[in-house]
């Protein structure tokens, strides 16, 4: 059963999957949210826990940064693991002045300039969608308490720094919140093998007004964006 990227046995990695990029809120979930929580891979430190949320078994995986790193850990799990959905739970830097700082995002389509899905199953494309029921669950979980969430595209970009001083045409052109570096390749390889997918992220920085939180923050600040993950896990039939 291990992957070149997993150490996991058969049975270690539940069903559900929600996938951090960074390791360590990958733990801090595990810590301070799960029962029973057990560390079921730690290879290239690409930390991932199994445990108890209520009455339901979930793995937090963490996913690395970038396209390339979200790939492979979403195939690995859907394909040898046979997880049936993965909600990744990441950060973003948001584009509109009317996003706050901690605002929450739920992502209905990821848009990039990557030539990921050419790639990946030879379907030349620049834009992809998360799944419409997932989506509907987390929307009326955020409503049974009052939790506040923007529905909306997001930019999946290859490159955390840019050199170029030129803007990708598909931000204004999909009217896209914000920018991350993994869901294009989650919802990609999900939409591939038949899965279910999703992203919840939260406003880590703004593009217009420059503030922006620190990395202790982002690993253990995000708690209403964990807190909505969970219970909506805890929902799935």
């Amino acid at each position: 059963m291990p992957t070149p990227h997993i150490e996991s046995r058969e049975g270690e990695i539940a069903k559900v999957v929600l996938m951090p990029g960074d390791p360590k809120r990958a733990q801090f979930i595990a810590e301070h949210f799960l029962k029973d929580a057990v560390l079921v891979n730690d290879v290239r430190g690409m930390k991932a826990y199994t445990g108890m949320y209520q009455d339901t078994k979930v793995t937090v995986f963490a996913s690395g940064m970038g396209i390339p790193s979200m790939g492979i850990y979403a195939y690995e799990l859907y394909h040898f693991y046979d997880v049936d959905t993965i909600i990744r739970i990441g950060s973003c830097g948001s584009y509109q002045k009317e996003l706050n700082l901690y605002d929450l995002i739920l992502v209905d389509q990821a848009v990039t300039d990557s030539n990921f899905s050419e790639s990946f199953a030879n379907n030349k494309t620049d834009i992809v969608s998360s799944d419409a029921s997932l989506n509907q669950l987390i929307l009326e979980t955020a409503s049974s308490y009052q939790q506040k969430i923007t529905k909306g595209a997001i930019f999946c970009s290859e490159a955390f720094y840019h050199i170029a001083d030129q803007t990708p045409w598909q931000i204004e052109k999909y009217h896209c919140l914000g920018v991350e570096m993994e869901s294009f390749a989650l919802f990609t390889v999900a939409k591939a093998l038949g899965k279910k997918a999703s992203c919840i992220l939260t406003v880590s920085d703004s593009l217009v007004t420059k503030e922006e939180t620190t990395s202790e923050e982002r690993e253990k600040s995000f708690t209403a964006m964990m807190k909505l993950a969970l219970e909506t896990v805890s929902r799935i039939k």
